[in-house]
């Protein structure tokens, strides 16, 4: 299994990226001859110096760039930039995995053209985790699909239950719908419709959750629509970056920094950290796309493909299709 590392996206790349790469070798996550890096090599040289295990890993030219706030739709017209070139090597077979801290809407719309639906799967969905009271929260989708409906809904409850089970080790997650209330007969159209659907969903569903719940250990898998979903992503990031910058003055003393307090309040902080996770998982895709943080440092690279051969390994993508072959609601075969 190698992993196929869009070396030129995010903003801190190839820098960042590439240490990243060598970090997760030093750590064990995974292998260089694991690891095919593409982009523009010419601007690898300074950091092959100080990292030369990365002179191991396969390397795949690009020729074209894509700025981050690029249009999907012009990245479907550059095959030669390092996130087409990436996700050709998944479907190729060359690569179990693409991972990229790029323009998620690119890597999302790539996703789609290149690896297309897995079957039975109507829209893909993007899941972040953060690190709740009771362990691992996952939430979908957070910004794939802004125009959801309750069969796209139950699908993400589906694919999300996987995931959470099958590579964050949670034994049986508990699924909940977000929600304006707990009570069943709140919420809009699309919630409502949802909840009906899963109310028999072959997964454990706890009923509504409110935004202030997130956190508090009710729920290990949370879904919701996208454009939801990525409002309470960036909530969640400007509250963790708020509480650093508040903290980072009084904790600059060493003693402070040992003491139960500074512990205490460096655990809160590392919760609310995407970098823990490295990346989030496109669910429902024909293939492994873990997509980063445009900020991502070495350290979220690492963690990305410490959790992407954890998920080829899991082989959640044949779970998810075996899952929801047997008449999901909506389940549509892939054209």
């Amino acid at each position: 299994m190698k992993i196929a590392v869009d070396a030129m996206g995010g903003d801190h790349a190839p820098e960042e990226i590439l240490l990243g790469v060598a970090r997760a070798f030093e750590k064990g996550f995974t292998r260089p001859e694991e690891v095919i890096l593409v982009g523009m090599p010419d601007r690898f040289e300074p950091f092959f110096a100080k990292a030369p295990v990365l002179r191991q890993c396969e390397l795949r030219v690009a020729t074209e760039e894509v700025a981050m706030g690029e249009s999907p739709v012009k990245v479907l017209r550059k095959p030669q930039s390092s996130i087409m070139l990436a996700m050709e090597a998944v479907k190729s077979g060359a690569a179990g995995a693409f991972v990229s801290a790029g323009s998620t809407g690119a890597c999302v719309a790539a996703a789609w053209r290149v690896l297309g639906p897995l079957k039975n799967v109507d829209r893909p969905g993007i899941a972040v985790t953060f690190e709740g009271a009771g362990g691992p929260l996952t939430i979908l989708d957070v910004g794939a699909n802004i125009h959801a409906t309750p069969e796209h809904l139950f699908q993400y409850g589906v694919m999300g239950e996987l995931f959470s089970r099958s590579v964050l080790g949670v034994a049986k997650p508990r699924v909940a719908l977000l929600n304006i209330g707990e009570e069943e007969e709140k919420g809009n159209k699309l919630v409502k419709g949802t909840r009906d659907l899963f109310e028999g969903a072959p997964f454990h569903f706890v009923g509504n959750v409110e935004g202030n719940h997130l956190l508090s250990g009710k729920a290990d898998v949370v879904v919701c629509e996208g454009f939801v979903g990525n409002v309470v992503l960036k909530v969640f990031e400007g509250v963790g970056h708020y509480f650093h910058d508040a903290v980072k003055g009084p904790l600059a003393d060493p003693v402070a920094q040992v003491s139960p307090l500074g512990k205490a309040v460096r655990g809160i902080t590392q919760k609310l950290d995407y970098a823990e996770y490295g990346g989030a998982p496109l669910l429902g895709v024909n293939g492994l796309v873990m997509i980063m943080h445009g900020r991502s440092d070495r350290r979220a690279m690492a963690n990305a493909l410490r959790v992407s051969a954890q998920f080829v390994a899991a082989d959640v993508n044949r779970q998810i299709g075996r899952a929801l072959a047997d008449g999901a609601p909506g389940a549509e075969s892939a054209t």
